[in-house]
Protein backbone atom coordinates (compact mmCIF):
# COMPACT_ATOMS: atom_id res chain seq x y z
CA UNK A 1 0.00 0.00 0.00
CA UNK A 2 1.11 3.36 -0.99
CA UNK A 3 0.68 6.67 1.23
CA UNK A 4 -2.08 7.76 -0.99
CA UNK A 5 -3.89 4.66 -0.88
CA UNK A 6 -4.12 4.89 2.56
CA UNK A 7 -4.91 8.64 3.26
CA UNK A 8 -8.08 7.34 1.62
CA UNK A 9 -8.71 4.69 3.19
CA UNK A 10 -8.77 7.04 6.35
CA UNK A 11 -10.84 9.45 4.62
CA UNK A 12 -13.12 6.82 3.81
CA UNK A 13 -13.74 5.48 7.25
CA UNK A 14 -14.16 9.28 8.25
CA UNK A 15 -16.85 9.89 5.67
CA UNK A 16 -18.70 6.58 6.47
CA UNK A 17 -18.20 7.03 10.23
CA UNK A 18 -17.83 2.86 10.20
CA UNK A 19 -15.25 -0.27 10.11
CA UNK A 20 -15.41 -2.54 7.67
CA UNK A 21 -15.16 -6.35 7.37
CA UNK A 22 -11.44 -6.40 6.14
CA UNK A 23 -10.46 -2.61 8.06
CA UNK A 24 -10.19 -2.27 11.66
CA UNK A 25 -9.14 0.99 13.72
CA UNK A 26 -6.94 1.19 16.80
CA UNK A 27 -6.71 4.71 18.61
CA UNK A 28 -2.87 3.10 19.79
CA UNK A 29 -0.83 6.32 19.91
CA UNK A 30 2.61 4.42 20.85
CA UNK A 31 2.19 1.11 20.97
CA UNK A 32 -0.60 -1.44 19.79
CA UNK A 33 -3.69 -2.55 21.82
CA UNK A 34 -3.26 -5.53 24.78
CA UNK A 35 -6.71 -7.19 22.06
CA UNK A 36 -4.89 -6.98 18.83
CA UNK A 37 -4.41 -10.82 18.66
CA UNK A 38 -8.41 -11.22 17.82
CA UNK A 39 -8.25 -9.09 14.98
CA UNK A 40 -4.88 -10.52 13.89
CA UNK A 41 -6.21 -14.30 14.00
CA UNK A 42 -9.73 -13.25 12.64
CA UNK A 43 -8.09 -11.17 9.30
CA UNK A 44 -5.02 -13.88 8.67
CA UNK A 45 -8.16 -16.29 8.77
CA UNK A 46 -10.06 -14.53 5.86
CA UNK A 47 -9.53 -15.00 1.96
CA UNK A 48 -8.80 -11.12 1.63
CA UNK A 49 -6.45 -10.37 4.67
CA UNK A 50 -7.29 -6.90 6.22
CA UNK A 51 -5.73 -3.35 7.27
CA UNK A 52 -5.06 -2.27 10.78
CA UNK A 53 -5.19 1.36 11.28
CA UNK A 54 -3.43 2.86 14.10
CA UNK A 55 -3.89 6.47 15.31
CA UNK A 56 -7.93 7.50 14.80
CA UNK A 57 -10.26 7.60 17.68
CA UNK A 58 -13.69 5.92 16.74
CA UNK A 59 -15.51 7.43 19.94
CA UNK A 60 -14.18 10.66 18.44
CA UNK A 61 -15.91 10.16 14.81
CA UNK A 62 -12.87 9.22 13.98
CA UNK A 63 -10.42 11.76 14.55
CA UNK A 64 -7.24 11.50 13.80
CA UNK A 65 -5.04 11.33 17.02
CA UNK A 66 -2.16 10.60 15.09
CA UNK A 67 0.57 8.08 16.73
CA UNK A 68 3.53 9.39 18.70
CA UNK A 69 6.05 7.16 18.49
CA UNK A 70 5.91 4.95 15.26
CA UNK A 71 8.72 2.73 15.38
CA UNK A 72 7.99 1.68 19.05
CA UNK A 73 4.18 0.74 17.62
CA UNK A 74 5.37 -1.36 14.71
CA UNK A 75 7.47 -3.22 16.77
CA UNK A 76 4.69 -3.74 19.24
CA UNK A 77 2.48 -4.89 16.70
CA UNK A 78 5.36 -7.54 15.27
CA UNK A 79 6.05 -8.42 18.58
CA UNK A 80 1.88 -9.59 19.09
CA UNK A 81 2.47 -11.07 15.02
CA UNK A 82 5.33 -13.67 16.42
CA UNK A 83 2.57 -14.54 19.10
CA UNK A 84 0.71 -16.37 16.43
CA UNK A 85 0.63 -19.57 14.90
CA UNK A 86 1.61 -19.78 12.63
CA UNK A 87 3.56 -16.15 13.03
CA UNK A 88 1.73 -13.32 10.69
CA UNK A 89 4.32 -10.71 8.87
CA UNK A 90 2.25 -7.32 8.72
CA UNK A 91 3.53 -5.06 6.38
CA UNK A 92 3.73 -1.22 7.65
CA UNK A 93 2.85 1.92 5.79
CA UNK A 94 3.19 5.28 7.22
CA UNK A 95 1.13 8.87 6.00
CA UNK A 96 1.44 11.93 7.26
CA UNK A 97 -2.21 13.99 7.82
CA UNK A 98 -2.49 17.17 9.15
CA UNK A 99 0.78 16.83 10.58
CA UNK A 100 0.40 13.46 12.51
CA UNK A 101 1.27 9.99 11.67
CA UNK A 102 -1.05 7.23 10.54
CA UNK A 103 0.35 3.84 10.40
CA UNK A 104 -1.76 1.05 8.77
CA UNK A 105 -0.61 -2.70 9.01
CA UNK A 106 -1.46 -5.12 6.47
CA UNK A 107 -2.29 -8.98 7.62
CA UNK A 108 -2.15 -11.11 4.34
CA UNK A 109 -4.70 -13.98 4.35
CA UNK A 110 -2.48 -16.90 5.49
CA UNK A 111 -2.98 -20.42 3.09
CA UNK A 112 -6.20 -22.01 3.72
CA UNK A 113 -4.02 -25.25 4.40
CA UNK A 114 -2.56 -23.64 7.26
CA UNK A 115 -5.58 -22.12 9.02
CA UNK A 116 -7.01 -21.09 11.52
CA UNK A 117 -4.54 -18.70 12.18
CA UNK A 118 -4.82 -18.69 16.24
CA UNK A 119 -3.17 -17.08 19.36
CA UNK A 120 -0.68 -19.50 20.87
CA UNK A 121 -1.82 -17.96 24.06
CA UNK A 122 -5.49 -19.17 24.05
CA UNK A 123 -4.75 -22.37 21.67
CA UNK A 124 -6.52 -23.15 18.64
CA UNK A 125 -9.89 -23.58 19.59
CA UNK A 126 -10.18 -20.11 22.12
CA UNK A 127 -7.48 -18.46 20.17
CA UNK A 128 -8.92 -18.22 16.61
CA UNK A 129 -11.22 -15.58 15.32
CA UNK A 130 -13.22 -14.79 12.74
CA UNK A 131 -14.46 -11.47 10.88
CA UNK A 132 -18.30 -11.03 11.18
CA UNK A 133 -19.00 -7.39 9.99
CA UNK A 134 -16.82 -4.96 11.58
CA UNK A 135 -16.11 -7.71 14.57
CA UNK A 136 -14.10 -10.49 15.46
CA UNK A 137 -15.67 -13.17 16.98
CA UNK A 138 -14.57 -16.46 18.64
CA UNK A 139 -14.32 -19.24 15.88
CA UNK A 140 -17.00 -22.12 17.21
CA UNK A 141 -15.53 -25.23 17.66
CA UNK A 142 -17.19 -26.20 13.96
CA UNK A 143 -15.25 -23.88 12.13
CA UNK A 144 -11.85 -24.41 13.94
CA UNK A 145 -12.47 -28.34 12.80
CA UNK A 146 -13.85 -27.41 9.54
CA UNK A 147 -10.23 -25.87 8.51
CA UNK A 148 -8.68 -28.95 10.18
CA UNK A 149 -10.80 -31.43 8.09
CA UNK A 150 -9.52 -29.89 5.03
CA UNK A 151 -5.96 -30.10 6.08
CA UNK A 152 -6.20 -33.25 7.56
CA UNK A 153 -8.26 -34.86 4.12
CA UNK A 154 -11.37 -36.36 6.64
CA UNK A 155 -14.08 -38.28 5.00
CA UNK A 156 -16.95 -37.97 6.66
CA UNK A 157 -19.16 -39.23 4.24
CA UNK A 158 -17.26 -43.09 4.58
CA UNK A 159 -17.52 -43.18 8.46
CA UNK A 160 -18.54 -46.63 10.12
CA UNK A 161 -22.35 -46.34 10.98
CA UNK A 162 -21.70 -48.26 13.88
CA UNK A 163 -25.25 -49.14 14.83
CA UNK A 164 -26.37 -50.48 11.51
CA UNK A 165 -25.78 -53.77 9.97
CA UNK A 166 -26.11 -54.94 6.53
CA UNK A 167 -29.53 -55.85 6.70
CA UNK A 168 -30.47 -51.94 6.87
CA UNK A 169 -29.60 -51.67 3.51
CA UNK A 170 -31.34 -52.58 0.11
CA UNK A 171 -30.04 -55.44 -1.69
CA UNK A 172 -31.45 -55.02 -4.80
CA UNK A 173 -30.09 -51.44 -4.79
CA UNK A 174 -26.57 -52.66 -3.80
CA UNK A 175 -26.72 -55.23 -6.23
CA UNK A 176 -27.70 -52.62 -9.22
CA UNK A 177 -24.96 -50.66 -8.12
CA UNK A 178 -22.86 -53.42 -8.09
CA UNK A 179 -23.95 -54.06 -11.84
CA UNK A 180 -23.28 -50.03 -12.44
CA UNK A 181 -19.48 -50.57 -11.20
CA UNK A 182 -18.06 -53.33 -12.34
CA UNK A 183 -19.55 -52.43 -15.88
CA UNK A 184 -16.27 -52.13 -18.40
CA UNK A 185 -13.52 -52.81 -15.79
CA UNK A 186 -12.76 -56.36 -16.14
CA UNK A 187 -10.01 -56.30 -12.66
CA UNK A 188 -12.71 -55.18 -10.66
CA UNK A 189 -15.39 -58.01 -11.82
CA UNK A 190 -13.26 -60.54 -10.87
CA UNK A 191 -13.08 -59.84 -7.68
CA UNK A 192 -15.67 -61.08 -4.86
CA UNK A 193 -18.47 -58.52 -3.94
CA UNK A 194 -18.33 -58.13 -0.37
CA UNK A 195 -14.24 -57.78 -1.51
CA UNK A 196 -15.75 -54.31 -4.11
CA UNK A 197 -18.03 -53.58 -0.91
CA UNK A 198 -15.06 -52.83 0.74
CA UNK A 199 -12.79 -51.26 -1.55
CA UNK A 200 -15.56 -48.30 -2.59
CA UNK A 201 -15.84 -48.16 1.63
CA UNK A 202 -19.47 -49.42 1.45
CA UNK A 203 -18.61 -51.62 3.82
CA UNK A 204 -16.08 -51.14 6.60
CA UNK A 205 -15.00 -53.66 9.00
CA UNK A 206 -17.86 -55.58 8.18
CA UNK A 207 -20.69 -52.27 8.82
CA UNK A 208 -22.04 -49.77 6.55
CA UNK A 209 -20.52 -46.60 6.07
CA UNK A 210 -22.88 -43.33 5.89
CA UNK A 211 -22.51 -42.97 2.19
CA UNK A 212 -24.07 -46.67 2.26
CA UNK A 213 -26.90 -45.83 4.30
CA UNK A 214 -27.67 -42.58 1.79
CA UNK A 215 -27.57 -44.21 -1.17
CA UNK A 216 -28.54 -47.78 -0.49
CA UNK A 217 -30.24 -47.13 3.02
CA UNK A 218 -33.77 -48.75 4.05
CA UNK A 219 -34.28 -45.94 6.32
CA UNK A 220 -30.96 -44.13 6.77
CA UNK A 221 -33.01 -41.52 9.16
CA UNK A 222 -33.61 -44.22 11.70
CA UNK A 223 -29.61 -43.52 12.11
CA UNK A 224 -29.24 -39.81 11.37
CA UNK A 225 -32.89 -38.67 12.92
CA UNK A 226 -31.52 -34.37 11.19
CA UNK A 227 -29.79 -35.61 8.12
CA UNK A 228 -32.98 -34.83 6.42
CA UNK A 229 -34.59 -31.72 4.08
CA UNK A 230 -37.32 -29.39 5.98
CA UNK A 231 -39.37 -28.20 3.48
CA UNK A 232 -41.28 -24.83 3.82
CA UNK A 233 -43.31 -22.76 1.64
CA UNK A 234 -44.02 -19.17 3.19
CA UNK A 235 -46.38 -16.92 2.70
CA UNK A 236 -44.88 -13.85 2.23
CA UNK A 237 -40.80 -12.38 1.70
CA UNK A 238 -39.76 -13.43 4.68
CA UNK A 239 -40.23 -16.76 7.84
CA UNK A 240 -42.54 -15.21 9.81
CA UNK A 241 -44.99 -13.41 7.68
CA UNK A 242 -48.21 -15.08 8.14
CA UNK A 243 -51.55 -15.43 6.13
CA UNK A 244 -55.34 -13.99 6.99
CA UNK A 245 -55.59 -17.13 9.62
CA UNK A 246 -52.34 -16.68 11.42
CA UNK A 247 -50.70 -19.28 9.68
CA UNK A 248 -46.70 -19.19 9.53
CA UNK A 249 -46.52 -21.62 6.92
CA UNK A 250 -48.43 -22.59 3.26
CA UNK A 251 -46.89 -26.15 3.51
CA UNK A 252 -44.35 -27.43 5.71
CA UNK A 253 -42.59 -31.14 5.11
CA UNK A 254 -39.75 -33.15 6.52
CA UNK A 255 -38.26 -35.23 3.50
CA UNK A 256 -36.60 -38.22 4.57
CA UNK A 257 -34.82 -41.32 3.22
CA UNK A 258 -31.54 -41.77 0.58
CA UNK A 259 -30.07 -39.03 -1.26
CA UNK A 260 -32.13 -40.08 -4.59
CA UNK A 261 -35.47 -40.34 -2.78
CA UNK A 262 -35.24 -36.71 -0.82
CA UNK A 263 -34.25 -35.08 -4.28
CA UNK A 264 -37.40 -36.48 -6.19
CA UNK A 265 -39.73 -35.76 -3.05
CA UNK A 266 -38.05 -32.28 -2.71
CA UNK A 267 -38.78 -31.51 -6.58
CA UNK A 268 -42.52 -32.53 -5.92
CA UNK A 269 -42.45 -29.82 -2.67
CA UNK A 270 -41.26 -27.63 -5.09
CA UNK A 271 -44.02 -28.00 -7.86
CA UNK A 272 -46.42 -28.17 -5.35
CA UNK A 273 -45.66 -24.87 -3.87
CA UNK A 274 -44.72 -23.10 -7.10
CA UNK A 275 -47.01 -21.97 -10.06
CA UNK A 276 -46.54 -23.17 -13.36
CA UNK A 277 -48.33 -21.25 -16.34
CA UNK A 278 -49.07 -21.95 -19.88
CA UNK A 279 -47.70 -20.13 -22.47
CA UNK A 280 -48.94 -20.04 -26.07
CA UNK A 281 -46.57 -19.55 -29.24
CA UNK A 282 -48.36 -16.98 -31.09
CA UNK A 283 -46.92 -18.52 -34.50
CA UNK A 284 -47.82 -22.15 -34.31
CA UNK A 285 -50.24 -22.27 -31.27
CA UNK A 286 -48.27 -24.87 -29.19
CA UNK A 287 -48.83 -24.58 -25.82
CA UNK A 288 -46.31 -25.13 -23.25
CA UNK A 289 -46.03 -24.85 -19.73
CA UNK A 290 -43.14 -22.68 -17.94
CA UNK A 291 -43.10 -23.28 -13.92
CA UNK A 292 -41.52 -20.43 -11.56
CA UNK A 293 -38.18 -21.85 -11.78
CA UNK A 294 -36.54 -24.18 -13.85
CA UNK A 295 -36.71 -27.53 -12.13
CA UNK A 296 -33.31 -29.31 -13.28
CA UNK A 297 -31.85 -26.29 -11.76
CA UNK A 298 -33.79 -26.80 -8.67
CA UNK A 299 -32.37 -30.04 -8.73
CA UNK A 300 -28.84 -28.95 -9.50
CA UNK A 301 -29.33 -27.18 -6.41
CA UNK A 302 -30.75 -30.10 -3.99
CA UNK A 303 -27.95 -32.14 -4.91
CA UNK A 304 -25.50 -29.75 -4.56
CA UNK A 305 -26.45 -29.06 -1.00
CA UNK A 306 -27.04 -32.69 -0.24
CA UNK A 307 -23.75 -34.08 -1.95
CA UNK A 308 -21.25 -31.21 -0.60
CA UNK A 309 -22.88 -30.54 2.33
CA UNK A 310 -20.85 -31.61 5.84
CA UNK A 311 -21.43 -34.76 7.45
CA UNK A 312 -19.46 -34.30 9.82
CA UNK A 313 -20.61 -35.01 13.93
CA UNK A 314 -20.72 -31.53 14.15
CA UNK A 315 -23.01 -31.42 11.82
CA UNK A 316 -25.27 -33.75 12.03
CA UNK A 317 -27.98 -32.57 13.52
CA UNK A 318 -28.13 -29.80 10.94
CA UNK A 319 -30.61 -30.74 7.49
CA UNK A 320 -30.90 -29.11 4.32
CA UNK A 321 -33.35 -25.91 4.21
CA UNK A 322 -35.68 -25.38 1.23
CA UNK A 323 -37.17 -22.18 1.36
CA UNK A 324 -39.85 -20.95 -0.99
CA UNK A 325 -40.94 -17.43 -0.49
CA UNK A 326 -43.31 -15.06 -2.79
CA UNK A 327 -40.58 -13.98 -4.12
CA UNK A 328 -37.69 -16.04 -4.19
CA UNK A 329 -36.70 -19.76 -3.80
CA UNK A 330 -33.71 -20.75 -1.25
CA UNK A 331 -31.38 -23.79 -0.52
CA UNK A 332 -29.08 -23.78 2.79
CA UNK A 333 -26.83 -27.00 3.14
CA UNK A 334 -24.48 -27.19 6.37
CA UNK A 335 -20.44 -26.52 5.74
CA UNK A 336 -19.97 -23.58 3.87
CA UNK A 337 -17.12 -24.07 0.19
CA UNK A 338 -14.69 -26.63 0.97
CA UNK A 339 -11.04 -26.00 0.55
CA UNK A 340 -9.90 -22.79 -1.75
CA UNK A 341 -13.24 -22.41 -3.52
CA UNK A 342 -14.71 -18.87 -2.90
CA UNK A 343 -17.49 -17.41 -3.91
CA UNK A 344 -15.54 -15.47 -6.98
CA UNK A 345 -14.23 -18.90 -8.28
CA UNK A 346 -17.46 -20.77 -8.04
CA UNK A 347 -18.53 -23.03 -11.15
CA UNK A 348 -15.15 -21.85 -12.86
CA UNK A 349 -12.88 -24.47 -11.34
CA UNK A 350 -12.38 -27.51 -10.25
CA UNK A 351 -12.85 -27.61 -6.71
CA UNK A 352 -12.04 -29.81 -4.10
CA UNK A 353 -14.58 -32.45 -3.10
CA UNK A 354 -15.64 -32.40 0.74
CA UNK A 355 -17.05 -36.39 0.02
CA UNK A 356 -15.05 -37.37 -2.61
CA UNK A 357 -16.94 -41.53 -2.27
CA UNK A 358 -20.30 -39.99 -2.39
CA UNK A 359 -19.74 -37.97 -5.47
CA UNK A 360 -18.54 -40.86 -7.09
CA UNK A 361 -21.22 -43.50 -6.32
CA UNK A 362 -23.55 -41.06 -7.58
CA UNK A 363 -21.44 -40.87 -10.89
CA UNK A 364 -21.74 -44.20 -11.07
CA UNK A 365 -25.52 -44.35 -10.58
CA UNK A 366 -26.10 -41.98 -13.10
CA UNK A 367 -27.55 -39.63 -10.66
CA UNK A 368 -25.35 -37.19 -10.91
CA UNK A 369 -22.13 -36.43 -13.85
CA UNK A 370 -19.32 -35.43 -11.56
CA UNK A 371 -17.63 -32.83 -13.61
CA UNK A 372 -18.20 -29.84 -11.38
CA UNK A 373 -20.80 -28.62 -14.20
CA UNK A 374 -23.63 -28.08 -11.74
CA UNK A 375 -23.76 -24.86 -11.05
CA UNK A 376 -22.78 -23.49 -14.80
CA UNK A 377 -26.12 -25.78 -15.67
CA UNK A 378 -27.81 -23.72 -12.66
CA UNK A 379 -26.49 -20.27 -14.40
CA UNK A 380 -27.73 -21.35 -17.70
CA UNK A 381 -30.94 -22.52 -17.44
CA UNK A 382 -32.34 -19.35 -14.89
CA UNK A 383 -30.81 -17.02 -17.69
CA UNK A 384 -32.70 -19.05 -20.49
CA UNK A 385 -35.64 -18.81 -18.21
CA UNK A 386 -35.63 -15.38 -17.83
CA UNK A 387 -34.60 -14.99 -13.90
CA UNK A 388 -32.24 -12.87 -12.50
CA UNK A 389 -28.71 -14.38 -11.89
CA UNK A 390 -28.30 -16.94 -9.29
CA UNK A 391 -26.96 -15.85 -5.65
CA UNK A 392 -24.55 -17.41 -3.28
CA UNK A 393 -23.93 -16.76 0.10
CA UNK A 394 -21.13 -18.33 2.03
CA UNK A 395 -21.06 -17.80 5.56
CA UNK A 396 -20.23 -19.41 8.95
CA UNK A 397 -20.22 -23.01 8.31
CA UNK A 398 -23.37 -22.20 5.75
CA UNK A 399 -23.65 -22.29 2.09
CA UNK A 400 -27.04 -20.79 0.23
CA UNK A 401 -28.32 -20.62 -3.15
CA UNK A 402 -30.84 -18.36 -3.97
CA UNK A 403 -33.56 -18.21 -7.10
CA UNK A 404 -35.38 -15.43 -7.54
CA UNK A 405 -38.59 -14.84 -9.55
CA UNK A 406 -38.09 -12.57 -12.63
CA UNK A 407 -39.17 -8.60 -12.20
CA UNK A 408 -42.20 -8.74 -14.56
CA UNK A 409 -45.22 -7.20 -14.65
CA UNK A 410 -47.03 -9.37 -12.34
CA UNK A 411 -44.82 -9.55 -9.43
CA UNK A 412 -44.29 -5.77 -10.12
CA UNK A 413 -48.50 -5.34 -9.55
CA UNK A 414 -47.89 -7.43 -6.39
CA UNK A 415 -46.28 -5.23 -3.79
CA UNK A 416 -48.74 -6.80 -1.01
CA UNK A 417 -47.98 -10.93 -1.31
CA UNK A 418 -51.59 -11.83 -3.32
CA UNK A 419 -49.77 -14.31 -5.54
CA UNK A 420 -47.88 -15.70 -2.63
CA UNK A 421 -51.26 -15.20 -0.67
CA UNK A 422 -53.76 -16.91 -3.24
CA UNK A 423 -51.82 -19.74 -3.56
CA UNK A 424 -54.98 -21.18 -1.53
CA UNK A 425 -57.84 -20.00 -3.18
CA UNK A 426 -59.58 -16.97 -1.58
CA UNK A 427 -62.86 -15.35 -1.55
CA UNK A 428 -63.15 -10.70 -2.06
CA UNK A 429 -63.61 -10.68 1.60
CA UNK A 430 -60.17 -13.19 2.23
CA UNK A 431 -58.39 -10.61 0.09
CA UNK A 432 -59.61 -7.42 1.45
CA UNK A 433 -58.66 -8.68 4.93
CA UNK A 434 -55.27 -9.56 3.75
CA UNK A 435 -54.87 -5.70 2.76
CA UNK A 436 -56.21 -3.94 5.56
CA UNK A 437 -59.20 -2.70 3.25
CA UNK A 438 -62.61 -1.89 4.39
CA UNK A 439 -63.95 -1.89 0.67
CA UNK A 440 -63.89 -5.23 -0.76
CA UNK A 441 -65.10 -3.76 -4.41
CA UNK A 442 -61.93 -1.20 -4.05
CA UNK A 443 -59.09 -4.15 -3.48
CA UNK A 444 -60.98 -6.41 -6.11
CA UNK A 445 -60.47 -3.55 -8.62
CA UNK A 446 -57.31 -1.85 -7.42
CA UNK A 447 -55.29 -4.66 -6.69
CA UNK A 448 -56.53 -7.87 -7.79
CA UNK A 449 -57.67 -7.38 -11.71
CA UNK A 450 -54.00 -5.67 -12.85
CA UNK A 451 -53.05 -9.23 -11.53
CA UNK A 452 -55.88 -11.07 -13.44
CA UNK A 453 -55.03 -9.31 -15.97
CA UNK A 454 -51.48 -10.29 -16.35
CA UNK A 455 -52.70 -13.72 -16.19
CA UNK A 456 -50.92 -14.10 -12.43
CA UNK A 457 -54.35 -15.03 -10.78
CA UNK A 458 -57.36 -16.93 -11.78
CA UNK A 459 -61.03 -17.06 -11.28
CA UNK A 460 -62.50 -20.50 -9.76
CA UNK A 461 -65.40 -19.72 -11.43
CA UNK A 462 -64.46 -18.04 -15.31
CA UNK A 463 -67.79 -18.04 -16.41
CA UNK A 464 -69.39 -15.72 -13.79
CA UNK A 465 -66.82 -13.23 -12.29
CA UNK A 466 -69.43 -11.56 -10.64
CA UNK A 467 -70.26 -14.95 -8.61
CA UNK A 468 -70.87 -14.62 -5.40
CA UNK A 469 -68.86 -17.77 -4.57
CA UNK A 470 -66.28 -16.64 -6.51
CA UNK A 471 -62.45 -17.32 -5.58
CA UNK A 472 -59.19 -16.08 -6.49
CA UNK A 473 -55.89 -18.39 -6.97
CA UNK A 474 -52.53 -18.77 -8.52
CA UNK A 475 -52.14 -21.85 -10.23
Amino acid sequence: MNELELKNIVYKIQNTQAEFQNIEVKRSKTQASERLFDTLSSFSNQDDGGIIVFGLYENDGFSITGVDDVQKLQKSVMNQCEQMEPPVRAVFTVVEIDGKNVVSAEIPPIDIADRPCFYKGKGRLKGSYVRVGDSDQHMNEYEVYSFEAYRKKYQDDVRIVERASISSLSQDKVEEYLKLLKKDKPNLSNLEDDRILELMSIIREGKPTLVSEFLFGLYPQAFFPQLSIIAISVPGTEVGDTDIDGSRFIDNQRIEGTIPEMVDSALQFVRKNTRKKTIVDPETGKRNDKTDYPINSVREALLNALVHRDYSIHTQGMPVQLSIFADRLEITNPGGLYGRLTLDTLGKIQPDTRNPVLATALEIMNITENRYSGIPTIFKEVKEHGLPEPQFKNERGEFTICLRLEDDEKNKNDDFGLLSFCKIPRTRKDIARHLGLSSVTYAIKTYVQPLIDAGAIKLTIPDMPSSINQKYYVD
